[in-house]
């Protein structure tokens, strides 16, 4: 047997089944709302949290735990599950569903009620009982309500439900408590839910692949052997693989099992060779063929596939037509042209192998008669004139109004003007004007480096006819995508085959005429800029770091002048080479915009990247390339933090409402002043006052040149501010304690770090070096860069603000 079934004897085919790639499993290990029961968890003190029957959104009975303790403060109501059981599982899903009661509508409670609650979680390898250590416990996050309720909500039974899901790991014990701390809110936990993902067992290529529990990260990957099934072997130097991602799907196969002799698929075998092809009939720019079905069909034929080229070229240079039927016609050739002619079938396992080489010469073009029939009378030379300027006026007229339509106007001389592949109403004619359609063949994929939003990413190489073979990284489409799906994820490709710049990722092609489909680029070594400055923390100078920023903004500063919007420029969607070339990329988000300067691109809704998006396009959803270069300040504090988060552990919210009151990412440590000048500038409040990518690349250029230029903060405002004096920053010497201070920048949980080392007073917080912050026993290097941060801006303070002589 080979697959599933027994042949009988040689040559009698097999029909293979699997499951479809994509398909994954949840695991769930606790689901409250399931259990109609007493879940009997643990509270403490007894009068907070309490268990109570209620209903879901459903109306469906459930048990839940609800608190209400607002009219006192200091609350502190702690809540645990029982012991969980985590089997092989390395990261954990916890999603809550809750509602949560306005404070705005409780009387009287102004100071004392929250509208948050946080939660927590402890590993141990078997229970521990029903006591309750605080300072057992790792905090998860504080959870906040989208929605929240007023009496009259409640009154009305309008349930306001909220759903939040954390993510906890890697874990490496046998279990683990969830625990809940309410410090005074009204809040009731409709359901918990904890589960972790896994791929199922599958058969692909042959191969049998078991269940297997996703990694402990989130961009984990866990390669997976694959196990030949019956009456088949490994290909020679191809072992079958697989990768099970983090989010539980299977990643395209590498490598794969073959039949052993006298054993083949039934089904999954490409057509055999379209052999018997007639040239029915031969014009001077035209040629109609007709063929027979292939022998053996191996499935039901969707379409076939004509490759044609000049025979003087040797399909360096080819073009294809398609037919569902076993003819078709060539047109737009040229006259007295040889020209060679291959067919190949297409079923749903992917297209056969082309036939026989087919050799046509088109006709020689006819002149001589129409000539002499046209000088001959002077009325046809006159109607033909007219006609011939007629028709060149109207397509005058006509191609006016669709170059409008289609920004296709040139700006300047030499300046190429982006094209929306939206304003298509075929999308499959803007992906193969902006993009090479490569042979599926000329692919290699040789391993799964990670996951994008449609599919898989792949590093392979690319061997085109006559050329040497190149790496190149291969995005993939996963099966069982819907036709919007493939249009969004070819989108992106007819968006990249529009540029060309040494500093924007350069797209190879694209193959759409089998499967997976797929979008081939170049091959970035070092991979995104985010993760490669965390790897390499500290290794850099910075002019270095300068040299990668010029990069990011010459990029931009072409894309901009292409009249284009990239709208998520971040360091994650920046690419690195060997040779520490940074490249933008992911053009997922991107939009056109109008020659008009003032014109925007206002969307419909979707998510945005707060912590990268200017006010105007968080608030009005407006983007243009001004908002664009607020994300590149972004991305300079970034790279001067090697990776830092923007705004550390700053909700999405915090970030918002602190922005909007005048709050700016100080200085990363070590950074230049004219370097976060620069920074400034790029975040001013008003986009007309924010610098052009031309004039970033410009000041760039003079620090490169002049390295002394970096130190003074030389921009392109008329004023200059700063995070550390300016009025809108938090003024940290108004602070009357070190816990104050703490609480401020959301790092109180090392307040009795603090307090045993003896920091009491601010002053002698305004001292401390990094080192004197690590010997606190402060591992994390993100809290470390932040609280060092506002030590920075406190100090600037106390000396800018009361002259007090702390050394800076």
């Amino acid at each position: 047997m080979c697959g599933l079934s027994v042949i009988p004897r040689p040559g009698t085919p097999v029909r293979f089944n699997h499951l479809p790639l994509g398909f994954l499993s949840l695991v769930i290990l606790l689901d409250s709302k399931a259990q109609q029961t007493e879940l009997e968890w643990i509270s403490y003190p007894p009068n907070g949290w309490e268990e109570i029957s209620g209903l879901d959104e459903n109306y469906t009975p459930i048990r839940t735990y609800q608190v209400c303790q607002v009219m006192e403060p200091n609350q502190n109501n702690w809540l645990r599950t029982n012991w969980i059981e985590k089997g092989d599982a390395q990261r954990i899903f916890v999603e809550l569903k809750f509602t949560l009661r306005d404070c705005n509508s409780l009387p009287g409670v102004v100071g004392t009620c929250k509208e948050t609650f946080n939660l927590y979680y402890q590993e141990t390898d078997s229970e521990v009982g029903r006591s309750l250590r605080e300072n057992q416990y790792v905090k998860i996050d504080t959870i906040a309500a989208d929605e929240s309720f007023t009496q009259g909500d409640l009154g009305e039974r309008k349930m306001k439900l909220n759903t939040e899901v954390r993510i906890i790991g890697p874990l490496s014990r046998r279990g683990f408590y969830l625990a809940f701390q309410d410090v005074g809110a009204c809040i009731a936990l409709v359901s918990v839910k904890v589960y972790y993902k896994k791929c199922w067992s599958i058969i692909e290529n042959l191969a049998t692949f078991p269940d297997t529990v996703t990694g402990s990260e989130f961009s984990s990957l866990v390669e997976v052997e694959g196990t030949c099934v019956s009456d088949a072997e490994e290909e020679a130097d191809n072992s079958p693989k697989m990768h099970c991602s983090a989010e539980g799907e299977w990643l395209v196969p590498i490598g794969k099992c073959i039949c052993k002799a006298g054993f083949h698929q039934k089904g999954d075998a490409s057509p055999s060779q379209v052999s018997e092809v007639i040239k029915e009939k031969v014009q001077q720019r035209s040629i109609q063929l007709s063929w027979q079905e292939p022998q053996q069909p191996n499935g039901v034929i969707t379409e076939y596939e004509i490759k044609y080229y000049e025979k003087d070229q040797k399909d360096r240079i080819y073009s294809t037509v398609r037919s569902k039927s076993t003819s078709a016609t060539v047109n737009n050739l040229k006259p007295n042209t040889a020209y060679i002619f291959q067919i190949r079938a297409f079923t749903e396992a992917g297209y056969g192998t082309y036939g026989p080489r087919l050799e046509i010469t088109t006709k020689e073009e006819a002149t001589g008669s129409i000539y002499c029939c046209v000088t001959s009378n002077p009325v046809i030379i006159i109607a033909v004139v007219a006609v011939a300027g007629t028709i060149i006026l109207v397509f005058m007229v006509f191609g006016f109004i669709i170059g409008r339509r289609y920004a296709l106007a040139v700006k300047f001389p030499g300046t190429k003007t982006y094209i929306d592949p939206e304003t298509y109403e075929d999308p499959n004619r803007a992906v193969h004007q902006f993009a090479k359609e490569l042979d599926a063949s000329c692919i290699k994929i040789e391993r799964v480096i990670g996951a994008g939003e449609f599919g898989e990413v792949c590093s392979g190489r690319l061997k085109l006819p006559g050329k040497r073979d190149v790496s190149v990284a291969i995005k993939t489409l996963k099966v069982g995508y819907t036709e919007k799906q493939r249009r969004d994820f070819l989108c992106e490709a007819s968006i990249m085959g529009q540029f060309d710049h040494p500093n924007v990722v350069h797209l190879e092609g694209v193959v759409t005429r089998g499967k997976p489909v797929m979008i081939v680029i170049e091959y970035m070594e070092n991979g995104s800029l985010d993760g490669f400055l965390r790897k390499h923390d500290g290794q850099f100078t910075v002019i270095q770091l300068v040299g990668m920023l010029r990069g990011i903004a010459a990029g931009m500063r072409y894309l901009s002048d292409m009249g284009y919007v990239h709208r998520d420029l971040a360091a994650r969607n920046i690419l690195v080479n060997s040779n520490l070339v940074c490249k933008v990329s992911d053009f997922g988000l991107s939009r056109v915009i109008d020659d008009d300067p003032e014109a925007v691109y206002t969307t419909t809704g979707g998510k945005i990247p707060v912590r990268w998006t200017a006010p105007e396009a968080i608030q009005y959803r407006k983007f243009t390339s001004a908002s664009d270069v607020w994300s590149y300040g972004i991305v300079m504090w970034e790279v001067m933090s090697y990776g830092e988060r923007p705004y550390w552990d700053m909700s999405n919210q915090d970030v918002i409402k602190a922005i909007e009151e005048g709050y700016r990412l100080p200085a990363p440590m070590d950074c230049p002043p004219g370097l976060h000048q620069l920074m400034l500038d790029c975040w001013q409040k008003d986009r007309a006052e924010r610098p052009k990518f031309d004039q970033i690349v410009g000041i760039l250029d003079k620090m490169i040149r002049n390295p002394n230029t970096l130190k003074t903060p030389v921009g392109t405002c008329t004023r200059p501010i700063s995070p550390l004096l300016d009025q809108s920053t938090p003024d940290f010497t108004a602070f009357r304690s070190v816990g104050e201070w703490l609480e401020a920048i959301k790092m109180e949980r090392y307040r009795d770090n603090f307090t045993a080392a003896g920091y009491s007073s601010l002053e002698s917080v305004a001292r401390m070096s990094i080192e004197d912050v690590m010997s606190l026993g402060i591992t994390l290097v993100g809290h470390q860069k932040k609280i060092m941060s506002s030590i920075q801006t406190m100090r600037a303070q106390m000396l800018h603000l009361h002259g007090t002589g702390v050394q800076v």
